[in-house]
C-alpha cells in the first residue's frame, strides 16, 4: 500500500540516533525503498523511521507501507525493536564474495562474455 509521507504520524521512538543517512539515501535514489515501512491502521509509524526520514529528506511524497494492527502497546514496542534487532549482517567472507560477483558482472572476462553472447543467441537464462 502506498501512503503519503505527510499522513504518517511519528510518535516517541526507541531509536534516538538515526546515524548517517547518506548511504541509505543513495540506495533509495537508485533502487527505491526496498522494504516498506510498518504502520498501524491509523498511519502511526511502528518501524522504518530511518527509511521514512531518508525518503522525506529526498523530497519523496509517498512510501510503500505495510499496515498491521498490534494487539497492544507491548506488541507495538516489540515490533519496533525486533525489526532492528532480529537480523544478521553479512559476514566478511559473504561481503567479499558479493563484491567479487558484482565485479564479474560489471567487468566479465572474455569467457564470460562469450558465454553471455551464446546465451543471448539461444535465449538461455
Amino acid at each position: 500500500m502506498v501512503v503519503k509521507i505527510k499522513d504518517i504520524k511519528v510518535g516517541k521512538r526507541v531509536r534516538k540516533d538515526i546515524g548517517d543517512l547518506s548511504n541509505l539515501k543513495k540506495s533509495i535514489k537508485k533502487h527505491g525503498i526496498l522494504h516498506p515501512v510498518l504502520l498501524t491502521g491509523d498511519n502511526e509509524l511502528i518501524a522504518g523511521y530511518r527509511r521514512l526520514t531518508a525518503a522525506r529528506e529526498l523530497g519523496l511524497e509517498e512510501v510503500e507501507a505495510k499496515i498491521v494492527d498490534p494487539r497492544d502497546n507491548i506488541e507495538f514496542l516489540e515490533m519496533e525493536m525486533e525489526e532492528n534487532m532480529i537480523r544478521k549482517d553479512f559476514s566478511q567472507d559473504e561481503l567479499l564474495d558479493g563484491m567479487k560477483k558484482k565485479k564479474s558482472l560489471v567487468s566479465p572476462n572474455i569467457f564470460q562474455r562469450i558465454w553471455n553472447f551464446i546465451k543471448r543467441i539461444f535465449g538461455i537464462r
